[in-house]
């Protein structure tokens, strides 16, 4: 039998019989958008690491975890020449072949003869592979979205159903994909998922292009608890209800001294200086914890450090704004938490400024963001908590942003531009130094286009379907659309923020990344703090103190055996290492011997430091400042700051130049404390209420003391003292 007649007789017999015609028998072939596309993404093959890839592999390139089912199919079939696809010998496909590593693939076996996914590719090939048109799949449903399940039970099945625009619906739990946040769980192909170890998980389950996450959690045996109902603030209601669900104990309440000097570190940057951290902890009225909060939040500090803050976001630095423009967007910064300017009024400033970069602070926004697609993301990312930049190549694959609305978003800034007055530069050759003034204009509109249509793309609000009404100023229905009432978006990302730099983990972490499959560990709680701020006018002051008044702020960092692996939960405190500035200005402030910075005066403290560096020539606390991972601001984002610990970080304070020359500097705390006619016990009380916030306790008094009256040079021996007090970890850490 010649080719030609072996195609002919292969071709007659895929034909539809005359029972399957008249519908007696014969289910529909299966559809390519549908139930190939599942397969495509159940075995991985569009994922980034395999043929999903920018450039694809081995040949084949397919759409990111199946964005475009028509690009896919062209892949597949019209474009491989017949190699993928063999309709005349189905089995023979390299679309089978190759899954069933009958043939050699990089990627390995993908799937057995006996398993659903062969079924469904081999019917399809058998059918005609033809890219039949029908009803889109609209939603998926999953059951159960939140589960707490006590042990020994360690598993629990989930359901996947798909809703169709036809209204039709289908049990796709087989051919969903089923993606774990951490190891504390596994899921298999069936959707039945497995303990690996106790803990709670969020796992998204991925059908075609609808992605839900389920909230999991494994708690061994433990007593319930009854904490919801029980007092407090609203927050701490909330935050009871949570644990209650999963029986976990919080933490009491951190000592005295301890809250003190998280208050103060928390809210102003800055260690309690000892006689105030002595009257709070002598104090017995009872409210002397709101009247500390009242006198912080008064404080300049309060403002110097939350300025440093928006200055890290807002990549306040020197190279593309000039020390004279970082200056004044610091002190724009700086005034505006001083005079407590709401937060949607510094967000209306900064997307409407226009004119000098010198006299008008709020400018060098856009100075330093100087393209669309980088002012697009920067606000989407600072102001909204959204991360888009995945979107610019493609659909992002993890959120419901298009190609499509990153570009109309993007558009949006299109208009702006930049009269550069004067450019007195350094490096002639670097095209993103300015020294000098520069007016920010706004012009007709500009046109960004979209890649994917080539097509000029129509400015769009983000997640919005109303139109930018271009024959208005469209930065002030920017301004007003974000900072509306009703867009929940800005009040979150904002309570999120603040409730991160207090608690040290956002409701929705990272803070910068809010989207359906990262939810808020506790939903309730964010609508709650979303809501008050957006109610007091976004006043920062008023929700760090309901924050701070919580019990949820101020527990202990002791554990207890069941919140001993709570970290997402707010049962206890979390202990964090103090970022870069905080150790710096600590150490200055118990040493009382200010560090030293290239361009600023001496006495600066770290945290009130405008920019990155100001010169080229670094100082000792600016090596500091950079080895304990202050960002260099060329990010708009939180992840940019390091508190990493590293071996340069030990080294420098171990026995660092910046350490040594004020340990010994002439007139310093130690050289006071020395010379003093004090008692060596009322010297060392001194040091340990200076650097600690408490008293030294009787063994640590009995041995400091017995040190220095060893030795024949009391004044080392304070330096000693005080070297070890700067290297343990009560000093470095936030507890």
């Amino acid at each position: 039998m010649n080719a030609s007649l072996r195609r002919v007789i292969l071709f007659l017999a895929l034909l539809p019989s005359a029972t399957a015609v008249s519908g007696e028998s014969s289910a529909a072939p299966p559809s390519f958008r549908v139930e190939v596309m599942a397969v495509l993404s159940k075995a991985g093959c569009n994922l980034g690491t395999c043929h999903g890839n920018q450039n694809g592999k081995g040949g084949l390139k397919l759409s990111l975890r199946g964005q475009d089912p028509a690009a896919d199919y062209a892949a597949l079939v019209r474009d491989s020449g017949g190699r993928r696809i063999d309709r005349f010998e189905p089995a023979q496909s390299l679309l089978l072949q190759k899954p069933l590593a009958a043939l050699p693939h990089q990627g390995g076996r993908r799937f057995h003869r006996e398993s659903p996914e062969f079924a469904v590719l081999s019917a399809w090939i058998a059918s005609g592979a033809t890219d039949s048109s029908g009803p889109d799949l609209q939603s998926i449903e999953v059951q159960p979205r939140e589960a707490v399940i006590l042990s020994p039970q360690s598993e629990l099945p989930i359901r996947v159903d798909a809703v169709f625009t036809d209204g039709s619906r289908r049990d796709v739990t087989r051919m969903a994909v089923y993606e774990p946040s951490n190891f504390a769980v596994s899921v298999d192909a069936a959707g039945l998922v497995r303990k690996q170890q106790d803990g709670e998980s969020i796992v998204i389950v991925r059908y075609l292009s609808q992605q839900v996450p389920i909230r999991v959690a494994f708690i061994p045996p433990r007593p319930m608890t009854n904490l919801t109902g029980s007092g407090g603030t609203p927050i701490d209601e909330l935050v009871c209800r949570d644990l209650d669900r999963l029986r976990i104990h919080p933490s009491g309440i951190a000592p005295d001294h301890v809250l003190m000097r998280r208050l103060s570190l928390d809210i102003a940057g800055i260690l309690p200086a000892a006689e105030e951290a002595r009257e709070f902890v002598a104090d017995l009225n009872p409210d002397k914890y709101e009247r500390a909060i009242d006198r912080l939040l008064a404080s300049r500090a309060y403002a110097e450090h939350w300025a440093l803050k928006w200055s890290d976001l807002l990549r306040n630095e020197e190279k593309v704004l000039d020390a004279f423009g970082v200056e004044t967007f610091h002190s724009w910064l700086r005034d505006s938490f001083a005079q407590s300017k709401g937060l949607d009024e510094l967000a209306r400033e900064l997307l409407t400024s226009r004119g000098s970069t010198y006299t008008i602070p709020a400018t060098n926004y856009y100075r330093a963001n100087r393209d669309p697609a980088t002012r697009g993301e920067t606000t989407a990312r600072v102001l909204l908590g959204v991360r888009l930049q995945c979107a610019q190549c493609h659909n992002h694959p993890f959120d419901r942003w298009t190609q499509d609305d990153y570009f109309r978003w993007a558009a949006v800034f299109s208009g702006i531009g930049y009269h550069i007055l004067e450019n007195n530069k350094s490096d002639k050759l670097d095209s993103h130094e300015f020294v000098g003034e520069q007016l920010v204009e706004v012009k007709a509109k500009g046109e960004l286009k979209n890649p994917s249509t080539n097509q000029p793309a129509a400015p769009r609000f983000l997640g919005s379907d109303r139109a930018v009404d271009l024959e208005q100023d469209w930065l002030h229905q920017l301004a007003n659309w974000l900072t509306a009432t009703d867009n929940g978006a800005f009040s979150q990302a904002q309570a999120n923020l603040i409730w991160y730099h207090l608690l040290g983990r956002g409701l929705v972490d990272p803070v910068d990344d809010f989207r359906a499959t990262n939810p808020a560990v506790n939903p309730p709680l964010l609508a709650y703090l979303a809501t008050k701020l957006s109610e007091h006018r976004f006043d920062v002051r008023y929700l760090l103190r309901e924050i701070v008044l919580a019990d949820a702020y101020r527990r202990s960092s002791e554990p207890n055996r069941s919140n001993l692996d709570d970290e997402q939960h707010f049962s206890r405190a979390i202990v964090r290492r103090l970022p870069a500035e905080k150790i710096l200005d600590a150490q200055s402030q118990v040493l009382d011997a200010p560090s030293r910075f290239a361009g600023f005066v001496f006495g600066i403290r770290a945290g009130q430091i405008p920019g990155v560096r100001r010169e080229a020539k670094a100082r000792t606390g600016d090596n500091f400042l950079r080895s304990f991972g202050k960002p260099q601001r060329l990010l708009a984002c939180e992840c940019e700051r390091s508190n990493e610990t590293t071996l340069s970080q030990a080294l420098l304070l171990i026995a660092g130049p910046e350490m040594q020359e004020r340990l010994v500097q002439a007139g310093n705390r130690l050289d006071q404390l020395s010379s003093s006619p004090l008692s060596v016990n009322d010297r060392v009380t001194e040091l340990y209420w200076s650097a600690l916030s408490r008293a030294p306790n009787a063994l640590e008094l009995q041995e400091a003391v017995r040190a220095i009256d060893e030795t024949n040079n009391a004044s080392e021996a304070m330096q000693d003292l005080a070297w070890a007090l700067l290297n343990c970890k009560e000093f470095l850490f936030q507890h």
